[in-house]
């Protein structure tokens, strides 16, 4: 069966989902960046609407929100005096007809539970795929954060049993909100990697971190080899566990040195086509430029989204 909520924070901020999506919310998350500077404006140093309140993370007076939705926000536990103003410590985001709550702007936490435009490509791999119309009978989504792949999965009703896994208990608990708000079923474990998860899988996804973070900060470091590091343990773990016929659809970025793709040419050399059936292609060529300006990055040419897709062979 997957996680029940119990707790009666988890069960307010299902309630305030509810209720935001009642009131009609949406939010499309953008970078960073991007972030930033439409906040900068003068004109948004305080929100106006719901969306400035749970979407782009502003400041707001009382009178801003329904009663209902400020009186949900405090049971929940997400709101924050600021000054003469208040502030919601988690966004909303929207995919579809799907709604995410993550950590709030700017998410520089060392637990941030982050959802942006990764979260988006994401998806469209995963749709793509799930467009095959193949059914499974066990779907993981390793390091799921918000658990866009777990729930989408689970909404498109691809898997008898959905599992999240993460290392971050923000993610995990998050992930079992947001499963309950879109109305799927949605098992979480907590686990590096897939260590501390059983058995085999029909149907790994992943959308591991892929920036060199001097921070550290867990959803964003992808550790060594120019931030492929983690990546490289999910496909060598994600390989091993694979059931027959099964399928890994890895996200992630790579950082392109001189023309050269090195996390493509890792697996080429650790699964050469002759033993592993893959296919590996750049969604993105040019993301997160403004880490270029940073010394990790000093003989980067660019950094580039890239999905592989494994398949197991048939026992």
């Amino acid at each position: 069966m997957g996680d029940s909520l119990t707790d009666a924070a988890d069960l307010a901020l299902l309630h305030l989902g509810s209720l935001l999506r009642t009131e009609g919310y949406r939010f499309t998350t953008i970078t960073p960046a991007s972030h930033a500077r439409v906040n900068a404006r003068p004109s948004n140093r305080l929100a106006r609407d719901n969306a400035g309140v749970f979407g782009w993370s502003r400041a707001f007076e009382r009178e801003t929100v329904s009663a209902a939705v400020f009186d949900a926000m405090e049971a929940a536990g997400i709101l924050q005096k600021d000054g003469d103003y208040w502030r919601s410590s988690l966004r909303l985001s929207s995919l579809g007809d799907l709604l995410f709550f993550h950590s709030a702007f700017p998410t520089d936490a060392k637990d941030a539970v982050f959802f942006g435009p990764d979260s988006y490509r994401f998806a469209a791999a995963i749709q793509n795929l799930l467009d095959e119309d193949i059914a499974f009978n066990t779907a993981i989504d390793v390091g799921c954060g918000a658990g866009v792949g777990a729930i989408l999965v689970a909404a498109e009703g691809a898997a008898l049993k959905v599992i999240a896994s993460d290392i971050n208990d923000a993610a995990l608990r998050l992930t079992q909100v947001n499963a309950a708000l879109n109305g799927v079923t949605v098992t979480t474990v907590h686990s590096d990697i897939l260590e501390s998860c059983e058995g085999s899988f029909e149907l790994i996804l992943a959308n591991p971190p892929y920036i060199m973070d001097a921070a550290g900060l867990a959803y964003r470091d992808g550790g060594s080899d120019f931030g492929a590091g983690i990546s490289m343990k999910l496909i060598e773990q994600g390989h091993a566990r694979l059931a027959p016929e099964g399928r890994l659809l890895l996200y992630t970025g790579s950082a392109i040195v001189d023309g050269r793709d090195p996390l493509r040419e890792w697996v080429e050399a650790q699964f050469p086509r002759s033993t592993a059936s893959w296919e590996y292609g750049e969604l993105d060529p040019d993301v997160f430029g403004e880490e270029l300006s940073k010394d990790a990055y000093e003989t980067v040419d660019r950094i580039a989204v890239v999905v592989l897709d494994m398949r197991s062979p048939a026992a």
